[in-house]
């Protein structure tokens, strides 16, 4: 996305070349290594197993598995406390660092079953919404609202 897209559109990602977000619908996106598919999120240009630099941005699968966590108690003004920080492994073989979202500290499980989602996190300075990416549980670890 060119600076120009970026200035006339209501939101802004937190962090350019992460993530894919249009019409309110979000995707990773990760790199792969078009001589040995080796994965990696964030891309890269130059594969870190074979040197290769022809490298393709694709975008990841939206489910994955929580691989480790931990819960944060103590933060900056900005976080509210306690929130959960995940690695989730997708199916690629990357690892995703991301806040837990719509799940409580206590229900948190290595190998929970977790799916991506986009949503606000803040604002810029001209009012457009930041959106980053999360991970929230699926299947029986669901929280009602």
């Amino acid at each position: 996305m060119s600076d120009a897209n970026v200035a006339s559109q209501a939101y802004v990602p937190f962090r350019q070349g992460l993530f894919r977000f249009e019409e309110g619908v979000g995707e990773l996106l990760g790199g792969r290594c078009r001589h040995c598919r080796t994965w990696y999120f964030p891309s890269r240009r130059v594969c870190a197993k074979c040197l290769s630099q022809k490298i393709e941005v694709l975008p990841l699968s939206k489910q994955g598995t929580v691989y480790t966590y931990t819960t944060i108690y103590q933060s900056t003004p900005e976080f509210q406390v306690p929130y959960i920080l995940v690695y989730v492994d997708l199916p690629e073989g990357v690892r995703v660092l991301a806040q837990l979202t719509q799940c409580s500290p206590e229900a948190v499980r290595i190998g929970m079953p977790v799916e991506v989602v986009f949503e606000e996190v803040g604002r810029d300075q001209e009012g457009r919404a930041i959106i980053g990416y999360r991970f929230r549980p699926v299947g029986p670890w669901v929280r009602e609202s």
